[in-house]
């Protein structure tokens, strides 16, 4: 069943948003039972994909996710690790513009069929082996973020609860692969997320530019359904 299209109010304070935004990310959450047939539809390589470990931090439940924040940490192959706090959702006009003026700072939409979010991002490099020493208990979670982040994280967490009360939620393994698909002048990129109680979650997404984002919705749209891609599944946010 096809998902219903968005309403003429959500499209307009979409609109208002693509105004104050950063950049726009559409996303796509493909079915468990199309994964495999997603892949081979796409000519996927999974031997270029990069490894990712990803630790989430939260009350056992899941108290921070209900307020719309998010504290995690991760590790990348081959690159730097980093930490990001993060609110969702936000209305980007009542951002303090010190926050704003960083260039740590992202704000962004995440688009997939049927619905939309609109999050900010305060992100920041970590050390080697800090993300490992943390979720074995040798570093304070606090000392992932930095002073900006944890200020943040303050003015936003609910009452009492504080980064090194958090619970380690992970970690989860995440391979991703950037690809540019045959008769597609746009570069994708797959996520398979595998969760600890065996579940996994593939995502395709893009990045665009705001003024660009339907356009790019249209185009990256009608590629998929020409590859017999499913655009009905339930989407992950």
């Amino acid at each position: 069943m096809s998902r219903p299209p968005l309403s003429g109010e959500q499209i307009s304070r979409l609109l208002r948003l693509l105004r104050d935004v950063d950049s726009v990310e559409l996303k796509l959450t493909v079915p468990e039972s199309e994964q495999r047939s997603a892949v081979v539809a796409l000519d996927m390589d999974p031997l270029e994909a990069q490894i990712r470990q990803v630790v989430f931090f939260d009350t056992p439940d899941l108290l921070l996710y209900q307020h719309g924040l998010v504290a995690r940490a991760r590790r990348v192959q081959g690159s730097t690790h980093d930490s990001v706090v993060k609110l969702r959702p936000v209305e980007p006009s009542e951002m303090p513009q010190e926050l704003r003026a960083s260039r740590r700072f992202v704000i962004e939409v995440d688009a997939m069929p049927g619905g939309y979010v609109c999050s900010g991002a305060l992100k920041a490099q970590l050390g080697p082996s800090d993300v490992g020493d943390a979720v074995a208990g040798r570093r304070p979670l606090r000392k992932l973020f930095t002073k900006e982040q944890r200020a943040l994280f303050a003015q936003h967490a609910p009452d009492d609860c504080s980064l090194d009360d958090l619970s380690v939620l992970g970690p989860i393994t995440v391979f991703k692969l950037k690809f540019t698909p045959r008769d597609l002048d746009r570069r994708l990129v797959a996520e398979l997320w595998n969760y600890p109680d065996g579940s996994r979650i593939l995502e395709l997404s893009t990045k665009t530019q705001p003024r660009q984002a339907f356009q790019t919705a249209a185009e990256v749209k009608g590629f998929l359904s020409d590859r017999g891609i499913d655009l009905s599944g339930e989407q992950q946010t």
